[in-house]
Formats: C-alpha cells, structure tokens, sequence
C-alpha cells in the first residue's frame, strides 16, 4: 500500500531503534524518508540500504540540540524535495539516576536533546507546514510522562512537558492545517533497555496485560496511523502505546 506516496516524512533519530523501525515502515507505505540523526555513519549506512531496495531515502546529519543544524536540515529537505508533511520527533536520550543522585550535567543533557531538541524542531519545520497549509507532526512522549518513574526526573520532566507543547502547538496550528499528536509508548524491546536487570523486565512483563515489551515496529505503527489521512480530525491527543500497562 503506498499510502504515503508523494509525501515527504522526516524522523528524528531515524538511524537506530524505534526512529528506525518508523522510517523503515513509512518507506514500505511508499514515503519518501528524511532521517536526521547524529550518528553519520549509521544513518549513511540506512539510507543506502533503503535506496538499494527502492525507496527514496535522504540522510542529513544533526543536532537537534543546535537551532542551527536544525534550520539548515529543514532547509536541505525542502531544497531536496519541494516540502515537508510529516515530522516524527522520536530522537531521545536517558541519563538515569536517583533525583539525590542525579548531577545537574545528566538533567541538562536530557533537557537539551528531549525537550529542547523537539521545541527546534518544530521550530524549523512549522512554518513550512503552515505555508502548505497541511502538515503532521507527531511528538514521542513515554508512559512515564503520564505515570513517572523511579530514576528518571529528567526523562520523565521532558516526556511530560511534551505532552504539554503537543496541545500547545495543536490548538496553535490545528487552524492553519497542522495536525500535532503524542505517541506515548510503554517499555519498548530497543538499545536503550539492554542494560535494565533481567528481574526488572519480567516485572514490566507481568505489569503489561498483554504479556511482553512493545517492539519498535508497535510504536512505528501509531506513528504511521496518526500521520495518515485516516487521523485528519484526531488533534491534540496522547495515544498510549504500552500494551494495557498497569503502574
């Protein structure tokens, strides 16, 4: 089904775990892919895999953390393509600790690149949507930004103040044709996880009602949902992505 032919979509942290299961299914649906990351070598080395097989895929090194870089790859995509409708902001990092613990260093990092990094992003790519008069974006959140979460002030101080710009922005742009969501996910099976004790992760298991961690491809679905035709009248929500997750 090519229910994204013609559209042009942009995934933050679109290199690795559920940036890249997204980019992966919106090409299958026949999107022309946009991936911004950091990591050079790996978003290189996804574009000219999802070339080879076909897709038209893009690969722009950056720094959502700098306005800059930002701007600059805003501007590559619309030189490159002629628009922008669908920004996905999943890139995100974790810097866990205790609160009595956690350094003003590990708050800050976490502030910059999952707060800051989306307020940039957004700030480079709505004035394109809004002279288009039609755009989607969809901000990631976490089921910790609804419920908290021992260890992660940071992480869940972003993950909630996501939700607040997603409504923010969503009664802003809704009337110049922009639709902005959140996807909410619970604990997914990706990179950022393979640390978490064995212990810790059956209990997440035995909390989630339906028996297992969410795969990157479940988030990449929501994402693929709210940014399709069939969500034009869904604005300003949160869709939870966590299997039924009891807190």
């Amino acid at each position: 089904m090519n229910t994204f032919a013609g559209k042009v979509v942009i995934v933050t942290g679109g290199a690795q775990g559920i940036g890249k299961a997204a980019v992966s299914k919106f090409a299958e649906k026949g999107a022309t892919v946009v991936i911004w990351d950091v990591s050079e070598e790996k978003g290189l080395a996804f574009a000219s895999e999802l070339t080879a097989l076909g897709s038209k895929a893009l690969f722009i090194k950056v720094n959502v953390v700098s306005l800059e870089s930002v701007t600059d790859a805003a501007k590559k995509t619309v030189e490159t393509f002629g628009r922008i409708d669908v920004l996905v902001n999943n890139a995100g990092i974790t810097r866990d600790a205790s609160f009595m613990k956690m350094t003003s260093e590990q708050w800050q990092q976490v502030i910059d690149v999952n707060l800051t990094g989306v307020f940039n992003c957004m700030k480079a790519v709505a004035p394109v949507m809004v002279e288009q008069k039609k755009g989607k974006v969809i901000n990631t959140s976490s089921v910790v930004g609804l419920y908290g979460n021992f260890g992660q002030t940071n992480y869940v101080a972003t993950k909630a103040g996501v939700i607040g710009m997603t409504k923010v922005w969503a009664r802003e742009l809704g009337r110049k044709g922009v639709n902005v969501n959140a996807v909410a996910p619970g604990f997914i099976a990706t990179e950022m996880i393979d640390t978490v004790p064995e212990a810790i992760i059956n209990s997440l298991k035995e909390r989630t009602p339906l028996g297992r961690l969410g795969k990157p491809e479940d988030i990449a679905n929501a994402y693929c949902f709210l940014a399709s035709d069939d969500a034009d009248y869904i604005n300003g929500t949160v869709l939870s992505v966590d299997g039924g997750l009891v807190q």
